[in-house]
């Protein structure tokens, strides 16, 4: 697109600069294919971005929600290696965290070294239709229970 600087002390659009007059060309605007290039550039773009902002949206979400999946299992192992119930193994429950709910299981396998077992507390939640876990192991030992 072209523009055409204008006289700014002129009063009329046929006034002359220097004894030639200044025309004004009926088609000032945008061409067709311009207008049509531009579209399909949209066209491309704005799906592309939306779908940026929902995986951007989605990392996030799972990302908050294995911290507090995190922190649920770690109270889980804590309170099962403190009250000595990890020994009746397998385990389960759930835990509330505000509109959410977070499905966990224990569970104890044998370790190579002595009397020493592997605990292990799996936190389950779903993201959008997707399910994810958190996994938190320690070593327990049993001789002492």
């Amino acid at each position: 697109m072209k523009f055409r600087p204008t006289n700014p002390s002129s009063g009329s659009a046929n006034s002359a600069i220097g004894g030639q007059p200044v025309r004004h060309s009926a088609a000032a605007g945008f061409t067709l294919a311009e207008v049509l290039a531009a579209l399909l550039f949209m066209a491309i773009v704005i799906p592309v971005a939306i779908e940026g902002l929902r995986i951007a949206n989605l990392a996030g979400q799972v990302g908050i929600r294995k911290a507090v999946a995190g922190r649920i299992g770690d109270n889980v192992l804590n309170e099962l290696i403190a009250t000595g119930q990890f020994t009746r193994s397998p385990q389960n429950g759930s835990v509330t965290e505000g509109p959410y709910q977070y499905d966990w299981e224990s569970r104890l396998d044998t370790w190579s070294l002595g009397s020493l077992k592997v605990l292990t507390v799996q936190v389950n939640f779903p993201v959008q239709g997707q399910d994810y876990d958190v996994r938190l192991s320690t070593l327990v030992d049993t001789t002492t229970q």
